[in-house]
């Protein structure tokens, strides 16, 4: 069922899980990309306002537990690695590990589910640094774009359903639907996707998976929401373009509002990522909740995916998917939306560093 694939290989962001982990991870995260010192300080002082620890490692352990049950009841012997980019266990480690224990072939999936720079080709040159000069590697196929997989979306819906539900006074009825993600620069989105696609791969995914949501939430419930798509954690120069608008620019002008432009509430609903780490519980949760209520614009922020079943699950049919692609056996790719299934193996310049080329797995001709 799995052939040829002999191992599994979960692959993050990582994050510090102590506070004197946190400035070598943040240094680890902007090395090269010229983010300014109060930018770092600032964003080192969230990680304290936690404990000086990210979620992100502990949700990921809850995620391989939940994985290797749901591969376990559906008959798949197979074993399950993690690996992060920027914190421990980190890639390299964890490739030395599956190649000590004779690993030849594993499927990747990484928890970032769209089409960017930061979002897939720098794991993608992670993975070829990993690997590189490593005696007996084992070759790495990353799973394809799960963006508008069933599996990912399905969990979205019914979070904003419950989240448009939990608004007081019938508010929900007429909630305007908020859907947030991490802002990129915007010449990192218009390299996003194949070049001869044109770019804007990034926030055209995003669009339209919130479509799909949206559709979902009116066939539920015989409502249409408004909707719009905002983001969250600009972390580069002031000099360079970023994707706006601000979640919390966006919470004030929203408010602003009047007239049949008025809006009486709003839904949160991070759709740019798969668990509840540190841009959910400080950048939503902490920071865009509270400008809501000084705005007065009542809110709730819509639950990440995170370990439901649904989600889980999902990695066993791409992991699955692919592996009868790679076997030449019948497979039936799953998506919803308007843009269909994604490619397995990433087109040549497909999403391209904007600091210069460098090798990567995983893409056609790698």
């Amino acid at each position: 069922m799995t052939d040829p694939y002999d191992a599994l290989l979960l692959v993050s962001f990582g994050g510090p899980e102590k506070p004197e982990d946190v400035v070598p991870f943040l240094e680890n995260v902007t090395r090269g990309r010229g983010i300014p010192r109060e930018r770092l300080e600032q964003v080192r002082e969230h990680y304290f306002l936690f404990g000086g620890r990210s979620p992100i490692n502990d949700q990921n352990r809850e995620f391989l537990t939940a994985l290797r049950a749901d591969l376990a009841e559906h008959d798949i012997d197979l074993p399950v690695y993690w690996g992060n980019r920027n914190w421990d266990p980190y890639l390299t480690d964890t490739l030395a590990q599956m190649a000590a224990d004779g690993v030849t072939r594993a499927a990747c999936f990484v928890t970032s589910a769209y089409s960017s720079w930061s979002s897939c080709r720098q794991y993608r040159e992670n993975l070829f640094d990993a690997v590189d000069g490593l005696d007996g590697a084992p070759r790495l196929d990353k799973l394809r774009h799960y963006f508008n997989h069933p599996g990912f979306l399905e969990p979205v819906v019914d979070a904003t359903l419950a989240a448009l539900a939990d608004l007081p006074d019938a508010l929900g009825e007429q909630a305007r639907i908020v859907f947030v993600t991490h802002s990129i620069p915007t010449e990192m989105n218009d390299g996003s996707g194949p070049p001869e696609a044109g770019g804007g791969a990034y926030v055209t995914q995003h669009l339209s998976a919130a479509q799909v949501v949206v559709d979902r939430i009116a066939e539920e419930t015989g409502r249409r929401h408004g909707h719009d798509l905002v983001f969250c954690s600009r972390s580069g120069s002031p000099r360079t373009p970023w994707l706006e608008p601000d979640v919390n620019d966006h919470l004030e002008a929203l408010a602003a509002g009047t007239g049949e432009d008025a809006t009486t509430a709003v839904v949160l609903v991070p759709i740019g990522f798969v668990s509840d780490h540190m841009e959910v519980i400080y950048d939503l949760d902490t920071e865009a909740l509270e400008t809501a209520e000084r705005v007065g614009l009542p809110a709730r922020r819509a639950a990440t995916p995170g370990v439901d079943p649904r989600f889980v699950a999902m990695v066993r049919d791409l992991l699955t998917e692919r592996a009868a692609i790679e076997s030449g056996r019948e497979a039936v790719p799953v998506a919803v939306g308007s843009i269909g299934a994604m490619w397995n193996a990433c087109p040549v310049g497909c999403c391209a560093n904007p600091r210069g080329e460098r090798p990567a797995l995983c893409g056609q001709g790698a």
